[in-house]
Parts: C-alpha cells; structure tokens; sequence
C-alpha cells in the first residue's frame, strides 16, 4: 500500500474543448495540439466524442494538460473553442463550463445554443472564418489552434513544427496555409484576462503519445501475440489497424473474419497450433463469442479476448462509453467455466494489462477477457512509456510420447497439464467441446466430468496476481473501491480529499476473475465506509463483491451510466455528503 497520491492535480491543468460539424477538422486540431503539448514537455489527454452517425457528423475534442500525469477529464472546462454550432448541444452535458469558462466563437456562427449559454462563461467572438479566407488555402480549424495554442502557452514556433510534421505528407499546399493560419492565431488579438497558460518546462523527457486500442496491441505484441483473428466494430476497430501492420514487423498476421463467430473459432485454432492468438471485439461481438470461448475453457486452450465496451444493451450507443461489460465477461460462459477477466486502468496501463493477460493466459491455459472501453480506446494519453508486466512461465508443451499421452492429466499439480502441438511423435489427442477423460476422449462418467471441472477451477484459484491483481494508494477508514477507466477520477478525488483533511484509500482492482480475495480483504481492512464507483446503470461491481461477501462497514455505491464519464468532484461530492 502507498501514500502517493496527488493532491491538487487539477490546480496545474487546463482543460479546452474543440467542437464543429463534419469535416470542419476538430479532431485534427485536437490530435495537433496534444502532440505539441508533449513537445512542450507537458502530459496530456485527449478524449473525442462523436455523434451517432456511422460516418462524419458533428464531433468534439476534450483536451486536458498538465505537469503531472493526467488520467481523466475535470470537472469543468476552461475554454470552449466552436468551429460552428451545428448539432453542438448534442455534446453540451460532456462540455460542463461555469461563469470562469470562456467560449471562443466566430460571430457570423450565429447564436450560442441556450443549453451552452446557460452557464454564463465568458465569451469572445473572434472572426475565425474570415481570417481563413483572408489565407489562400486557408482553414477555420488552424486560425483557432493557432488561438487555443497561444493562450495555453506553448510556443509558436513548436505548434508550426507539429504542423509540418502532421501535414507533410500533403506537401507544401496544405502545410504552407495552415502554418500561415496558425501564426494568424497566434497574433490575433485577444483581452489580457483570457490569457490562461501553462508554465514554462525545461526538461522535455520522451513521453508516448498512444491511444488505449494502440497500448492494447502492444501490449499483446509485448506479451507473445502473434495470430490476431477479428470483426471491425466500434470502438475496437483502431486496435485492429494498429496491428495489422505492426503483426507483420514481428513475423505475426492478422486476418479479417466474416463475423465474430469465425474470429473466435480462428484463434482457437491458432492457439491450438501453437500459436498465442487474440481477437478484439466490443459488447455486442463479445456476445456471439461466448459459446466458442466455452470451447476454449473445455479443451484448455489459451485465447485472449480485448473487449471495448461501449454504451448498451445490445447496439446501445457505439461512439459512447460505459463500463457494463463486466456482468457478461464474469458470468457470460455456459456451464462452469473458469477463465481470467482483467480490466485496464488508464491508457497507459492498457499495455501491461493485456500484456500479462496474454502471459496468464499462455501459462494457465484458459481465456482472459482483457476489458477497457471507448474512452480509454480512442482517447489519446501523453504518458511515460508502459512498464512491461512480469515475464510468465509461458505454456507448457508436451514432450514426444511413445505412448498413453494424457493431455488433461490429473497428475500434474496446480491442474496445468502438458499440451501438446500437433505433430509432436505420440501426442495425438482430441480437443473439442465434449466432457473428456484425462486422455481427452469424450466421457459422461460422473467421476470424468467432476474431476476435469475441479482441474480446470483449481488452476485458477490457486493464482492471487501478486501485486498486480490491483493498484492500492493512500490510508484511513475512507475507501474507494472502482475498475477500469473510472480509477483515473477515483484517484484525483483521493487527492483532493486528502488536501481537506480526508485521508482516503483507493482500491483500482486490475484483476477481477478470479479475484484474490484475501489480497482484497487486507486492501480494504479497517474500512469503516466503502464506496464503490463505476459508470454503468446496475452497480455491477457493487453487487459482484456482494455475492463474494467482501464488503463490510457501510457500503454505498457511486454507479452512473454512461456516455458521461465520472468525474472526480462527483466522487468528492458524494463522500462528503456521506460523512
């Protein structure tokens, strides 16, 4: 357990939102600007939302920067920049302002939309589109990075090498306008009370700028993936392009599936051969893979599946976040059949949390379910590169046998018995759906089925993660216990609460099947209230702990669905309003 926790992380940030109709580029800025705000030494995070549309529409960009490791939104943003106001409202309840916000906007755009006025932000009317015009080539969106980026304060002359870089390809029609527009921004006037920067640093260490989908597929490459079968759908989509090319660097591949169903059935096939193989899929997929993964249980071959969990149930709302995943990953499986869930914290950790799925995985011979969700996916992190998670024993291979090959023996301690990859002199044996023998012919014996149960649970239950099954910070009778990309929220309120005088400790579970419960019964000991916090409608984790009776004291839960994310003063609020 460790003290350090950050306690006025939101003091040193800023927080800017970019919003515009389809093709007005505000992604594109928002991408810019990170990277120039990794070159200006800062960290950073970039989430993006878009509307529901399956191409172009309306899309906002949420930036937030700092000195310090930046893990989730804030409360509130500092500046509101629209390229227009078209369709805008649809993401004025993920934008929050107060009356010390500032809203940035062109004046021939038209009237602010009540439900973004309604906060009483300050506002400026810069004439965006016009200073466009006035540059052959020129585009709104660069006149208003040139804006944000100089009241941030990062340097000019570093915001035009990112435009160079990012545009180069496009030869000097494209980079030649927008670095005209970018210096326009720059010196367009603008009121000495807006000007809101960041401080001057001179050390610039080399950070990674990475999505969560991009940390998951180095993660898999890290940990001896080398066959990915899937189905493109959102929000996994990008771990997918991110692999296909950077598989083939390290002798791997990955191949299109028809469906989620046949992606699921290839890498069991892969994995059977020999080779660690994953697939990536979000909710929906997930659902169709179930009955192949319970094959994989059966016959103890190792598959890891990334699932990005998105708004549901069933299509939901794909461009959207939410943790509601969890019920299907822990209990989705037919019959009894013990696998590995794992859930990603942040964006960074996305690479050590599928990383050490996949060694799991390999070594215990079963499925891990590796859960993040569309805002760690496609969001965008400024961040120390990823530690690697521990090296694993890997799988263990039969040797050549001159006779009576067990594959599922019973005589191996810890229940992980020898596989054998097709071909190996003597090791034949069958691998399918069917209750087996210890030599894997199909059995219905009573004795056969319990003992082959008992080997397949025993094999798990017998792991706790050492100390990576969770990350604990902080003390005190204060606890509050969270998952996936709500830990990043959960530990900025640990922080803040501590500069109140509220000492709080912050259990972020990494690895919740099996869950290594005496290792949770010692994070949680002398707990007199626990919160649980989660963004899904059900409380999901809440009554998971429950039914594993791991909760004492007085517990509530913090559960919101999504698209809104949980943000850090609502955990705040809530833990004050209890004591």
């Amino acid at each position: 357990m460790s003290d350090e926790l950050d306690p006025g992380q939101s003091s040193h940030t800023l927080s800017v939102a970019i919003t515009g109709s389809g093709g007005s580029g505000a992604v594109t800025a928002g991408e810019m600007l990170l990277i120039a705000v990794a070159n200006a030494g800062f960290y950073g995070l970039m989430g993006r939302s878009a509307g529901p549309q399956i191409r172009g529409g309306e899309s906002a960009v949420m930036l937030r920067a700092g000195v310090a490791p930046v893990e989730c939104l804030d409360d509130r943003f500092d500046i509101l920049i629209a390229l227009d106001w078209l369709n805008v409202s649809r993401f004025a309840e993920e934008i929050p302002l107060t009356r010390d916000s500032l809203i940035i906007c062109d004046p021939e755009a038209g009237e602010i939309p009540p439900d973004i006025a309604r906060h009483g932000a300050r506002v400026v009317e810069l004439p965006l589109e016009a200073l466009a015009k006035g540059i052959e080539g020129g585009r709104t969106n660069m006149i208003a990075l040139g804006v944000l980026a100089e009241l941030l304060g990062i340097p000019e002359e570093a915001m035009l090498t990112v435009v160079d870089a990012k545009l180069a390809r496009k030869g000097a029609s494209a980079v030649v306008p927008s670095q005209r527009c970018i210096s326009c921004g720059y010196n367009e006037p603008k009121p000495q009370q807006l000007r809101q920067r960041l401080p001057r640093i001179k050390d610039r260490p080399a950070r990674w700028n990475i999505s969560g989908n991009e940390a998951s597929g180095v993660g898999a490459i890290r940990g001896g993936v080398r066959f990915v079968a899937a189905y493109p759908i959102t929000p996994a989509t990008e771990m997918l392009e991110w692999l296909a090319p950077n598989l083939e660097r390290v002798g791997g591949v990955l191949l299109q599936a028809e469906d989620e169903l046949a992606s699921v059935n290839m890498i069991i096939g892969g994995s059977f051969g020999g080779v660690p193989s994953m697939t990536a899929t979000s909710g929906p997929g997930l659902s169709l893979m179930m009955e192949g993964l319970g094959l994989a249980v059966a016959s103890e071959t190792p598959v890891v599946v990334a699932n990005v969990m998105r708004g549901g149930p069933s299509t939901g709302i794909p461009t959207k976040s939410e943790q509601s995943d969890l019920n299907i990953a822990l209990h989705g499986f037919h019959g009894d059949a013990p696998h590995l869930v794992l859930a990603a914290l942040n964006i960074r950790d996305c690479a050590f949390t599928t990383e050490w799925a996949v060694h799991l995985a390999e070594a215990l011979q079963t499925v891990a379910i590796v859960l993040s969700d569309q805002f760690l996916g496609q969001a965008r992190s400024v961040t120390d590169p990823p530690p690697t998670a521990p090296a694993g024993p890997g799988r263990r291979l039969a040797q050549p046998a001159a006779e009576n090959y067990q594959r599922y023996t019973l005589a191996d301690p810890g229940g992980i018995s020898p596989m054998a990859i097709p071909g190996t002199e003597g090791c034949l044996y069958t691998a399918d759906g069917l209750e087996h023998n210890e030599r894997g012919t199909p059995s219905s014996m009573p004795q056969d089925h319990q003992l082959q149960l008992e080997k397949r649970r025993q094999k798990l239950t017998a792991i706790d993660g050492g100390e990576h099954w969770a990350e604990v910070h902080g003390s005190g009778d204060l606890c509050i216990l969270t998952w996936g990309s709500s830990s990043g929220a959960a530990f900025e309120a640990a922080g803040r609460l501590l500069t109140m005088g509220r000492p709080v400790r912050v259990v972020a579970i990494r690895l919740l099947s099996p869950l290594p419960e005496q290792r949770m019964l010692d994070a949680i000991d002398g707990a007199v209230r626990t919160l649980v916090v989660e963004q899904n409608h059900a409380g999901q984790l809440f009554h998971y702990l429950h039914s594993l009776n791991l909760l004492h004291g007085e517990v509530r839960k913090l559960a919101k669905p999504g698209p809104l994310p949980i943000r850090p003063g609502e955990i705040v609020n809530a833990i004050l309003e209890w004591i």
